[in-house]
């Protein structure tokens, strides 16, 4: 039990975090779904934003649950990945990424970018720790006929 408490509490923060992010994409569009999608320049909101919310729901839930956890941190990884390249790394450069803009601050570089994304670098090194102790399961080819 003590050795796999670090991984309990890790899986369930992160599974947390994810599933009431996703949560709120849906019950509040205009400000964390669709509006938000919209405006940091990302294509076909209306349909990313809800598909977005729905994947860090049910993969929110699996960390939870423990219910194929490698390949949900996989597909939770895939989002913070974006959500990093698209919300944070401008604030990082301090311009313009392609077409995604940096908010408005007072202050750019790295010392703002390990400011603002803090969250999302907790969520980045949690999934990669649940993939990395429970692998992937759905992804493994198995024979039909093998068991």
């Amino acid at each position: 039990m003590r050795k796999s408490l670090p991984s309990l509490l890790i899986r369930v923060i992160v599974g947390l975090v994810f599933f009431t992010e996703g949560l709120l994409k849906l019950l509040q569009p205009d400000e964390l779904g669709v509006g938000r999608f919209a405006h940091i320049g990302l294509p076909i909101p209306h349909l990313l934003a809800p598909f977005v919310g729905g994947v860090e729901m049910v993969a929110g839930a699996a960390l939870i649950f423990n219910l194929y956890a490698g390949d949900a941190a996989l597909a939770l990884l895939c989002v913070i990945g974006t959500a990093i390249v698209t919300t944070k790394i401008p604030i990082l450069l301090g311009h313009h990424l392609w077409h995604f803009v940096p908010p408005k601050l007072n202050h750019y570089g790295l010392l703002s970018f390990l400011h603002e994304s803090r969250t999302d670098l907790c969520m980045l090194f949690g999934c990669t720790s649940i993939l990395v102790e429970n692998g992937l399961k759905l992804l493994k080819k198995q024979k039909w006929y093998a068991r």
